[in-house]
C-alpha cells in the first residue's frame, strides 16, 4: 500500500466520519520542523527568484522536488528534498513568512498548541546569515503568528549531528541566552547512525543546567539501542520518533519507568522507510504497552499531511482506538515544554473544547493518573 494509501486518504471526500472527528478536535504537535513545513503555493511563486530552474514554475512541476510523491519510501529520499527547500532560504523576509505561514496551516487544522523547531544553520548557510540573526527573525515571525492566529507556539533549535561541535556550542548558547516564552528547548537530529549522542553530552549537560528542555531524535533510523543510548547520554524529556523502542522490551520498560514521552509521526515513518505499511506501525502497541506517546506531523509539507490526517490515519489503520487519542492528547499537554503555568492554560483550553463528550473527558482526566510533569 504505502504512499498510495496517504495519497488515498488525502484525497478522501470531507463527509468522511472519522476525518471530521479528527478535524474537529483541538490538537496538539510537538514535533514539527519549520524547514519541513513551508507551503508548496509560496514556493511555486519564490522558485524564480531563488534560482530554482523548471520547466514550468506551477505547483506540480515542483512537487515531486519537495515533497514525497511517488517516491518508494527511502530516507535518504526523504532527506533530499531538504536539498531544494534550503535554497529558497534567501532574506529575512521569506523566512519570517515561512515561520508565519506554518503557524498559520497548524492553527487552520485545528492546531491549538505548536512546537516548532528549526536548525538554525540550515537557515543560516545559503546566505551567510548570522545563527543570532536567524534565531531573532524566527522569534519575530512566531510573536506575529500566535497573535494572528492564537495558536500558541513555542520554539526548538534543533543541533544538527552531523556538523561540528562549534556549531552544536553556538546553538546551545543561543537556545539559553533566549531562553523565555517562546524559545523551550533544544532537539538533537540528523545523522543517527554515524553520530552517536555521546558526542554531544557536554553541550546538553549545559542545557539542562540553564533549565532548557530537551528532545532528542533516536529509533527511528536506528533500533532500540539507540533510544537507550540517547537517554543515558543525554537525559531528553522525550525522543522524537522513537517507534523501534518496541524492539526491546527492556527500553520500554526504561522509557516508562523514566516518564520519557515519544513524539511519534507515523506517516513520516512510512515515508522514510522504518515502516514498509502504517498497519505495521507500532504506535497503538506502544499506548498498550503503558507509554507516553503522541502523534505529530514532523515535515508536512514533505509528506503532504497534516495533524487531522494524522490522528486519522492512527485511528484508521494503525489501530489507535478513538477514546486512546484523548489519553495521547492528555500526554501530550504534559510533555509539552510550556511552563507550569502554560500547562495548566493548555489542559484548561482542552477541557473546555472537550467537556460536551464525558467519555473523551474521562479518557483525558485518566491520562493524568500516568502522565506526569518533567
Amino acid at each position: 500500500m504505502g504512499n498510495l494509501v496517504v495519497s488515498d486518504l488525502q484525497r478522501q471526500h470531507r463527509t468522511d466520519p472519522l476525518w471530521l472527528w479528527a478535524r474537529s478536535l483541538p490538537k496538539i504537535d510537538l514535533h514539527r520542523h519549520l524547514e519541513g513545513s513551508l507551503r508548496l503555493s509560496t514556493l511555486v511563486e519564490l522558485a524564480p527568484e531563488c534560482g530554482i530552474e523548471l520547466d514550468r514554475y506551477d505547483a506540480e512541476t515542483l512537487r515531486p522536488l519537495v515533497q514525497m510523491t511517488e517516491d518508494a519510501p527511502d530516507f535518504q529520499r526523504f532527506l533530499a528534498k531538504f536539498d531544494i527547500l534550503r535554497l529558497f532560504y534567501v532574506s529575512p523576509e521569506v523566512i519570517k513568512r515561512m515561520t508565519r505561514e506554518a503557524i498559520s496551516d497548524a492553527a487552520r487544522d485545528g492546531v491549538v498548541y505548536l512546537e516548532l523547531r528549526f536548525n538554525p544553520l540550515a537557515l543560516a548557510r545559503l546566505n551567510g546569515f548570522s545563527f543570532a540573526d536567524v534565531v531573532t527573525w524566527v522569534i519575530e515571525a512566531t510573536e506575529e503568528g500566535q497573535r494572528e492566529t492564537h495558536t500558541r507556539t513555542c520554539l526548538i533549535l534543533q543541533i544538527p549531528r552531523q556538523e561540528s561541535l562549534a556549531v552544536a556550542d553556538e546553538i546551545v548558547d543561543l537556545a539559553i541566552a533566549n531562553f523565555g516564552p517562546l524559545v523551550r528547548g533544544i532537539d538533537l537530529a540528523g545523522d543517527e547512525v554515524n553520530y552517536s549522542p555521546e558526542l554531544f553530552a557536554e553541550q546538553f549537560s549545559r542545557a539542562h543546567r540553564a533549565g532548557l528542555n530537551v528532545t532528542v531524535h533516536a529509533g527511528e533510523a536506528m533500533g532500540a539501542h539507540s533510544v537507550e543510548s540517547a537517554v543515558h547520554a543525554l537525559h531528553p524529556h522525550r525522543i522524537g520518533h522513537g517507534v523501534r523502542a518496541v524492539e526491546d522490551s527492556s527500553v520500554v520498560t526504561m522509557l516508562r519507568e523514566r516518564s520519557i514521552t515519544l513524539e511519534i509521526c507515523p506517516t513520516s515513518n512510512l515515508h522514510t522507510g522504518v515502516f514498509s505499511d502504517l498497519s505495521h506501525h507500532p504506535l497503538a502497541d506502544l499506548v498498550n504497552l503503558g507509554l507516553q506517546v503522541t502523534v505529530n506531523t514532523d515535515d508536512p509539507s514533505v509528506s503532504d499531511t497534516t495533524l487531522t490526517h494524522e490522528v486519522a490515519v492512527s485511528v484508521g489503520q494503525i489501530g489507535l482506538a478513538q477514546l486512546q487519542y484523548y489519553r495521547v492528547l492528555r500526554y501530550a499537554v504534559e510533555a509539552s515544554f510550556l511552563s507550569p503555568v502554560g500547562k495548566i492554560a493548555l489542559r484548561e483550553l482542552i477541557r473546555t473544547k472537550i467537556d460536551r463528550h464525558a467519555e473523551a473527558a474521562a479518557a483525558f482526566e485518566a491520562a493524568a493518573t500516568i502522565a506526569t510533569d518533567h
